[in-house]
Order: structure tokens, then sequence, then C-alpha cells
């Protein structure tokens, strides 16, 4: 049985899981009258365990004020007492065991797991004890940092500066609570593209290293707080190596952690820092510098990795097999150019590493990974050897997608299957360091997945600086733990994972509001991760200011953040920024700064005067902002704790967005009547668009192509035609809107205008309003089309259909709107032949007014399988199926299919449906290949614009009965 991952919550609340057995006797006092309860560790113990003793001792005076005593020899007498022990390790937890007082059922020959319980008169002179068990060393200390969460203490107290509750009577409850086998057996971070953690390392840690062992306490510390128990060490030139400083391997054993290296870093060797000092020690017969090329220098090489397999032999360690290239690239073979060359020279590769460790290493140089990425798959695939007890790591694309999943001869290995994903990337086609901004429901739904088909030996999270990437390391360590612990089909979703977090770090009444905030901040991001942000990449022309409504959007989930952070005591303000606020307002600005430059750039192309420098003014304004809340970030918050840490540009970063570039235009001495309409970037020849099913409000913008005051009036041709300014004076421009009275609009199809004069000038904008009449809306049923589309979000389906041993079920919080659709399980057989007798099926009622032939677009999530297809179907009523075809394989290269899906979080597949007739029709949706997700589904009946996003939702009566979307920003005037 899997442990819970996310622990108890508050002081004293017990896990909601069943392996705390029900107990009605009392809680234990670690903490009362003034008086703590000392621990006891076995100095025989392992020393990982004795030291985590020590930071109980301390967590307990942190919640008090008080300090235990950590003891390492038994009292004559006391009335309670702690004890701290691992099975076989601790004399005093095995007699418990072998009079049977303890309970290690469960427990006891298992991988990390525990059990915490209070036991009566467990010693001559001790009336009641606190006993904490490991199965081995680590299940020990997850017990003892267990205990700490449980009395109030956050793993994120210091990385995150979580403060820790103050309390003058301190208890647990008496047990017994178990901790079973984790789901995974290794699970840790990669802490990779580190040059903020380096920068803020030195400033703040220690002046003379770059990461050094100061810093790596800390985080095998959080490490062991969060339930994991391996790391991938920073890498990169701009931070010190590994091994260099010698107290590093040595500290990690000490600790309990881990210790392996990443893809490019063979037998624990960082060829970044270490090749070319060692090519200088050991160079060619002719003076020359031998090259990282297994097939030119296979013996210097082969003796770089002896050295370092020699040197770390007697630390717990993982060892990667394989070669890539320095600096994290390509494999480099100068005498093997084709691809079955290349697998020859990999099989040699690995041939010769394990002899290596088995020669200085031995059978302890366990678990041996070998890590498919990039290339590497290719070669893989291709047909390179490894040996049945490696660990074979399956890489993800990048960007959340896995690449590939054992198939079952893979499944069947003795090494076994992990993973390597990524929380935090630097590359192509774009990085995102800044943020945590992939969506947990995407986390979920990837991890969900590869557990399915068996990946459960290692997974490993490349999550950066570690800052800002908390929530998302806490949901993936937690499933980690417990993959079971969140379940879609038991109406449990991540916003009750961040509910139950947020609650672990700010309280319960406050959990709710903080998921909820996080959720939409994800969703946003999920639109367009902010460090994707670009020139012209959401209409300011379409759909209501498309770019401007999802800046309000965000605009009102910052006041948000901000309303519930004042409401905070100021002991929690800083955690707070850290967590919530600061991704919230830095997701903002970086988008708003972006819109307003394309305001700027519209602006000039229309021809305004004053207001073209107006946006340029916000642009900047913005982006001065964003620079000023992360200087707050790195030098005020926790008294400047974090300094270096947050940096949204750092020199290293590929693409990242900037500072966008603005036009301004020169001052003149005039005044002029401009306006523009809704759907236009000039003038106003697209009709404005009305329905009485969507009962829109659309927007003409009034502006001034000078820069004196200029007076303006607006006239409706009709009365039922209203809006929201019928005059006024500007310099720059303002917005006015329009709607329409449906209770006094005749019925049919009708034209209208609304008329603007100033400055000599009269300018029509044509009004086509659509009045089916109040009946009709109230009898519809389905999607309604209007304005030349139905635009569907594809878990508001009218009915599901089950079929061949799979399903579709809805995944709240995925994707671009409130959630997604996706097909399980994943393990399930794709579907070929008879679509509509044997797949899985969705159905959605849609009324469509036009007829002919239409573009259907199904917005799915890029997932892949390199090994598969990504493949779903369509039909219109019992038409023909149509099967559509994603991409399957992750190219790397910039502009192509898979870069632009990426970047913005799905993949476009498009069909053709005939309307034969106008009415009532159903929509079928059809699994073809497991593990589909579909976002959005829009059918273009004619005239809709080409957008980033798809249009709002049409009118549903039962999903969708109010569709008015909230306005975009309106131009603010001075």
């Amino acid at each position: 049985m899997a442990a819970v991952g996310a622990a108890p919550l508050l002081p004293g609340v017990l896990p909601a899981a069943a392996q705390a057995a029900p107990s009605d006797r009392p809680a234990f006092p670690l903490v009362q009258s003034g008086t703590a309860v000392d621990v006891f560790v076995d100095a025989a113990d392992d020393p990982a365990v004795v030291r985590a003793a020590g930071d109980l001792v301390a967590d307990m005076e942190r919640v008090s004020g008080v300090r235990p005593e950590l003891r390492q020899t038994l009292p004559g007498r006391a009335a309670r007492l702690v004890l701290v022990g691992t099975l076989g390790a601790s004399p005093v937890i095995d007699r418990l065991v072998a009079a049977r007082r303890l309970d290690v059922s469960g427990v006891k020959g298992r991988w990390e797991a525990s059990v915490t319980q209070v036991v009566e008169r467990p010693l001559p002179g001790v009336d009641r004890a606190l006993v904490i068990a490991g199965s081995d060393r680590r299940g020990t200390i997850y017990g003892v940092y267990d205990t700490s969460e449980r009395i109030g203490v956050s793993p994120w107290y210091w990385w995150a500066d979580v403060p820790v509750a103050r309390r003058d009577t301190v208890t647990v409850p008496a047990g017994p609570l178990k901790r079973y086998e984790p789901s995974v057996r290794y699970r840790g971070i990669f802490i990779n593209d580190e040059q903020n953690l380096t920068t803020w390392s030195r400033r703040t840690q220690e002046p003379d290293k770059n990461i050094g062992p100061e810093t790596y306490k800390r985080v095998f510390e959080l490490l062991l707080r969060l339930k994991a128990n391996y790391l991938w060490p920073a890498m990169h030139p701009y931070s010190d190596f590994f091994n260099k400083h010698r107290e590093n391997p040595e500290l990690a054993d000490r600790y309990g952690i881990v210790v392996g290296s990443s893809h490019p870093e063979a037998l624990l060797r960082n060829g970044v820092h270490e090749w070319e000092p060692w090519a200088k020690e050991h160079p060619a017969a002719d003076g020359t510098l031998p090259l990282y090329d297994y097939t030119v220098n296979p013996g210097v090489i082969s003796d770089y990795w002896r050295a370092r397999a020699r040197q770390n032999a007697a630390y717990e360690s993982s060892w990667t097999l394989g070669m890539r290239g320095l600096h994290d690239s390509a494999l480099e073979t100068k005498y093997a150019t084709t691809i079955p060359e290349k697998v020859v020279v990999m099989n040699d590769i690995i041939a010769d590493q394990r002899r290596i460790l088995a020669e200085e290493v031995g059978q302890a140089a366990e678990p041996q990974i070998f890590i498919p990425y990039k290339e590497v798959l290719e070669l893989y695939n291709a047909g390179v050897q490894v040996p049945d007890d490696v660990t074979l790591i399956w890489p993800d694309d990048n960007h959340g997608n896995m690449r590939q999943l054992p198939n079952e001869a893979e499944r069947a290995r003795a090494g076994g299957n992990g993973i390597y994903y990524h929380l935090s990337y630097w590359g192509r086609p774009r990085s995102y360091l800044w943020l945590d901004t992939t969506q947990l429901s995407k986390v979920w739904q990837e991890l969900r997945r590869v557990y399915e088909h068996g990946v459960d030996r290692m997974w490993i999270f490349n999550v950066g600086d570690i800052k800002s990437i908390e929530t998302g390391l806490s949901f993936s360590l937690d499933m980690a733990w417990d993959v079971d612990r969140w379940d879609a089909d038991a109406d449990e979703d991540t916003e009750d994972f961040l509910a139950e977090w947020a609650g672990r770090q700010f309280g319960h009444r406050h959990g709710r509001e903080i998921a909820a905030i996080r959720t939409e901040y994800y969703r946003l991001a999920a639109e367009r991760r902010p460090e994707f942000i670009d020139r012209a990449m959401f209409s300011v022309v379409h759909h209501g200011d498309e770019a401007g409504r999802r800046l309000a959007a965000y605009a009102r989930l910052l006041d948000r953040a901000r309303a519930l952070g004042a409401k905070l005591p100021e002991a929690y303000r800083d955690a707070y920024y850290e967590l919530v606020e600061y991704p919230v307002h830095g997701a903002y600005l970086m988008n708003l700064k972006y819109y307003w430059a394309d305001r700027n750039a519209l602006a000039v192309r229309q021809g305004r005067g004053a207001g073209t420098n107006r946006f340029a003014d916000l642009a900047e304004a913005a982006h001065a902002e964003e620079a000023a809340i992360t200087k707050r970030y790195n030098t005020e918050i926790a008294g400047g704790k974090w300094d270096g840490i947050v940096n949204p540009y750092p020199s290293q970063i590929p693409k990242a967005p900037g500072r966008p570039s603005v036009t301004r235009v020169p001052r003149q001495e005039t005044s002029g009547l401009g306006v523009v309409a809704e759907g236009n970037e000039t003038g106003a020849d697209r009709p404005l668009s009305f329905s009485s099913y969507t009962r829109d409000r659309r927007f003409v913008d009034v502006f001034n192509t000078g820069f004196l005051n200029l007076d303006w009036t607006a006239e409706a041709s009709h009365p039922w035609v209203r809006l929201s300014a019928t005059d006024g004076s500007l310099t720059e421009q303002t917005r006015v809107w329009v709607e329409i009275d449906w209770a006094r609009v005749p019925e049919g199809t009708l034209e209208a205008t609304v008329a603007f004069t100033g400055a000599g000038r009269r300018v029509e904008v044509p009004l086509r309003v659509v009045n089916d009449g109040e009946r009709a809306r109230r009898r519809a049923r389905g999607f309604v089309e209007a304005h030349g589309y139905v635009s569907i979000d594809a878990a508001h389906f009218d009915h599901r259909v089950a079929r061949g041993g799979a399903r579709w079920r809805v995944v709240r919080g995925l994707g671009r709107r409130t959630g997604a659709v996706e097909t399980v399980p994943s393990t399930a057989a794709p579907i070929t032949g008879d679509f509509a007798g044997r797949a899985a099926e969705l159905r959605y009622r849609v009324r469509l007014n036009s007829t002919g032939a239409f573009r259907i677009t199904v917005f799915r999530l890029p997932s892949l399988d390199e090994r598969g297809h990504r493949r779903v179907a369509v039909a219109l009523d019992d038409q023909p199926v149509t099967v559509l075809s994603g991409q399957a394989v992750a190219t790397g290269n910039r502009g192509d299919a898979w870069a632009r899906n990426v970047e913005e979080g799905v993949e476009k597949l498009t069909a053709t449906v005939t309307v034969t007739a106008p009415g009532e029709h159903i929509l079928r949706l059809f699994m073809v290949d497991p593990a589909i997700a579909v976002d959005q589904i829009v059918i273009d009946t004619g005239g809709l614009p080409a957008t980033y996003l798809a249009p709002p939702e049409s009118f549903h009566p039962v999903s969708n009965p109010d569709p008015r979307s909230p306005a975009g920003l309106d131009v603010p005037e001075r």
C-alpha cells in the first residue's frame, strides 16, 4: 500500500488516510507547562537518523520556544520520552518489536516505511514514549519529519519563510500512524540552469563558492522534509560542480540523500567543469588535448570515469550510463556517422562503464540508470542494448509531455523504469525558468499515465533554481510518494491538493481561496506561459479584445491575491508574497507590458495622436513595475534573504520576453476624430455582431488623431441600441461599449448604426443584430451557432458512452478553460475500424443555422507518443467518421509543429463537417488512441477571425446560459 503523500495538515491533525489506526488513548504531549520531552536516538544508529533527530529537537523549539535535550543514552527515569530509531540498528526499538510492544507489520523489511506510535511503559523507568521507528534509515527520517509537520513546521519553513505558529502545549496523536512504502522508489530533483541560485548562494550563503556545502545542507534538508531521497546537483559553468567540494558527497551521505547525475554527466562526472582539466593532465602523444569523443579517445575517457567511480564508491549513489557531449550537447562520434554505427559505439560505452562499476564499486553500484534524452532516444530506439538491471529513465519533451513510455518488454525489466520530468526548462523553443507555470492538473495527468505504464523506480524533476517551483515541486513529490492520493474519478482534483497544501502553510481558513487563486493563475499560464509572451500573440481587436479580456482576468486575480494577503497576519506576509502574490503580479505585468506595446503598435497604424504615446508610457510603466517587485523580492522580503534568487532575465536564458519596444509620435497642435470598431484594425467596415443567445457587449474606440482637446458625440439609430457613453471630451481616447436592449428589440435580423461626430467629421458604425426571441432561447438545446461559429468547452458534453474498455473523463483545472476531457485508462488498446460501435464517445448537441461544409477544430493537449499515434475522431450525426492525427514526435526544432504546440499548450486538429440542413445536430467525439486530452472544439460556419484563443464559448442552456464574458481593459484616460 502506498503512503500518504501530503501528510498531516496542521498541528495535531492526522492525514486523511487509513494509515492512522483509531485510538482512544490521550494524545502525547511533546511540550507542556514549559517543559519539553527529551528525544533519544541511539548513537549506533545511522548518522543520518541521528542528525534528523536533532532537527526534531530544533522543530520542537521552533514551535514552543522550549528546547528539549537530544539524548544518546537512556534516562534512568522519565515520565515521557521520544524514542527515534531504525529497525535492526537501534537496540531499543528492536527490543520493543521483539516484545510485541511496537506494531511493525507492513513496515519491517519495506523500503522507507515507518511507524509512529505511543507505547506505555516501554522501558524501565519510562512511563510513556512516542516511538518513531523506520524500516531503514530514510524511513526513520521521514517519520521524524512527519512528526515535525504534524506539530506545525512546514517543509518550507526556511525555503519559503513559512512561519511556525508558537504554542505552549504541543501534542501529537497516540497513533499508531504508519507510512508504507512509497509509490516510487527514488524521488528527487535536478537543480538545473541554476544561474539565479548561484547568484543567491554566493551573495548570502558562501561568498567563496558558487553553490557549496552550506547551500546543499539546506537543499538536503528540504528534500527529506518533502519525502524525497534523490538529487542531481547543479551542473552548469556558473555553479561549482558538486564533487569540487568533497564535503558535498560526504554531507549527502550524512543526510541520507542519494546523489546521481544528469543525462550528460556519465558516472558522476561533470564534463562542463572536469573534462578540460583532466584532458590537460592526459594530453595526446603529440601534445594536443584529447577530444571528449569515445571513438577517438576511449582509453582516456574510460580512465576519467574510473577515477570518479573509485572516489565515490563509498557513498550511496546513482550511476548514469551512456554518453552525451559536453555542455549538455549531442553525442560526438567522429568515427561513427550513421545511426547504426553510433548504436555500436553506445553499446561499447555502456559495457565499458559497467566494467568500471563492477571493478571499482561492486554490488553497491546501484541504481544504474540510462537516460534516452533527445538524440540518445533515437539511438535507443535504433537498437542500443541496455542491461536488464539498469533503470530506463524516460524523458519528457522538456515541456511536460512524456515522449515515450515503456512497452511490455521494458516494463518487465529488472531495473524498472523512471522518468525525467521538467517543471522548469532552458532551451528550445523557449525557456521557462522564472515562475512555476505548469498546470498541476497537467502534471497529475502525465504522472498518472507514466505510473499506469509501470514507471515506478525513479522520478526526477527539473526544478531550475528551486525558487519559485515550491508548489509544483510539493505536488510532484506528493504524487511520487502516493500516486493515488489525488483521483479524478473520486471527485478529487489538484485544487483539493492546493487547498490542503495552502492550508498547511497559511491556515485552513485561507486554503480554498489560495487554491482558487493558484488554479486561475495556472489556467492563464496554460493559455500562454508568461515567459513565452511576445508581440502580437493575442488579438486586441477581436472577441471583445481577446488580449484585454485576458489582462482583465489577471487584474481581477491580482486584486483577489492582494485582498487575501492583506487579511493575513504580518508573520505570513513574506511567505505569501513568495508563494502567491509575486507569481501572480509578475505574470500579470509581463503580459500587461506586451499588451500595451501591442496597443501602441496598433495605434500607430490607426493614426492616433496622444493616445499612441499614452500606450507607450503604459508599456514602459508595466516593465518598470515588474523590475520594482522583483527588486522587492530580492532585497526586502524576509529581510533581503533572497538577494539574487529571482530574475526574469538571467543572461543565460535564450529568447526571454524582455522589454518590448514602443513608438512615440511627435506632438502636433491639432485634433481630429478617429473611430475604430471591434473586429477592425482600422475603420468600421466589419459590422458589430449581436445575438439574442450570447447577448454580447461590443466596443468602439473613439480617439484623437492629434494632441488638442476633442469634443465628440454618439447617437444610435434605434432606441434599443444602448451606449456606455454618448458624448465626451478627450485628448487621447476612450472606449464606448455598445449593447442591445433585448426586451425592446424586434425579432428577426436587423441592421442599425451608431454615428460618432467630432472635429467636423462623422463616422457611422454598422450593427448586425440577430434576435430569435426569448422563447427560442428558452427552448434551445445544446450549443447554438452565433457570429459564424460554435465554440464548445469539451468538458461540457451532453452525453458520454464508454466502450471497448475505455471511457472519457473530465479533469478539472486542465487546459485553457475550467477543465478538459481525457480518455482512460492510458493503457487501453487503440481503436481501429468501427469507431461508432467500438470507441468511447462524447456527444454534444449543437444547433446550426447555416448549411455547407464547415471547418471543425479540435484543441487537444499536445501529449506525445513516439512509438504510436495521437489520434482522435469526429463525426456529425451519423456521417462518416474523420480521424484526426496529432503530432507524435518532439523534434526540438524551432518553428515546427511541435514547437508551436508546446508554446501554445494545445495542438489544433482540423477536419470538415457537412451540414445539409439547419437545426439540431449531434457532434460526436471518439477516442482512437488512449490518453488523448481535448480542451475545446470550434466549428467555423463562416467569418470566424483568426485569433490565438478559441472564441468565447457559445450559448448553452445548461453549461453556458449567460455567455457574456467580462470586458477587457478599458483605455485609461488622463
